[in-house]
């Protein structure tokens, strides 16, 4: 088979390490899942706080908290165990567990944010934007500490390598069928400042998540 195409700067994907650059500590490792995690859940709470949506894994376990009991964090992590095995086996043990840790913190996180944080009043076009942003500087740090929010972008690399697909076209048809399932739910516009918050996000990725730029790993 030959060699997959590499995957374009804006998906939400790790770099792959830099050879000869310097190893992050595992002191660095936590205090950036720690740090990422915070960054995360606030964004998560935002777009919550404003019923907005999200793409991907997250944005599938948000639209599922208007159709069940079950919280945010309760389906964040429900939806990524399926995807556990085939982490360790794409992306390796240590990938793997910084990965879960990142999925267990922010689900924690998201779901107690109201112990520290109240919203009275929320602007809906900025809960997108800072909503959006937030979640994607917390991925940046993930990524250059080699780790991710796992689930769909797991099975998109995990794809990429064993079928040839694209990760970027399977993240972007998994994230249109998330559009498409959520215009039953929720109204138009809902959808439009979610999708504002999408591109909020993938223009930090896509701005800061360069090959060359970050040699740390």
């Amino acid at each position: 088979m030959s060699a997959p195409a590499p995957l374009p700067a804006s998906d939400s994907t790790p770099a792959a390490p830099v050879p000869g650059a310097a190893r992050h500590s595992w002191l660095e490792d936590a205090q950036a899942l720690f740090t990422a995690s915070l960054f995360i859940s606030l964004g998560f709470g935002l777009l919550s706080q404003a019923h907005l949506l999200s793409g991907g894994t997250a944005g599938l376990a948000l639209l599922l908290t208007r159709l069940t009991p079950f919280t945010f964090g309760q389906l964040f992590v429900a939806l990524n165990l399926p995807f556990f095995w085939l982490a360790v086996r794409q992306m390796g043990w240590a990938f793997t567990l910084k990965t879960f840790a990142a999925i267990g913190a922010v689900s924690l996180g998201a779901d107690r944010l109201h112990l520290v944080l109240a919203f009275s009043r929320v602007e809906p076009l900025y809960a997108a934007v800072m909503g959006g942003s937030s979640i994607g500087v917390g991925l940046l740090i993930l990524f250059r500490h080699q780790a991710c929010l796992g689930g769909l972008n797991v099975l998109a690399i995990w794809l990429q390598e064993r079928r040839g697909l694209r990760a970027g076209l399977f993240q972007l048809v998994v994230d249109a069928l998330v559009v498409v399932a959520s215009l039953f739910v929720v109204p138009l516009a809902t959808i439009v400042l979610s999708v504002i918050g999408s591109v909020a996000l993938n223009m930090v990725l896509a701005v800061n998540h360069r090959p060359g730029r970050y040699l740390g790993t």
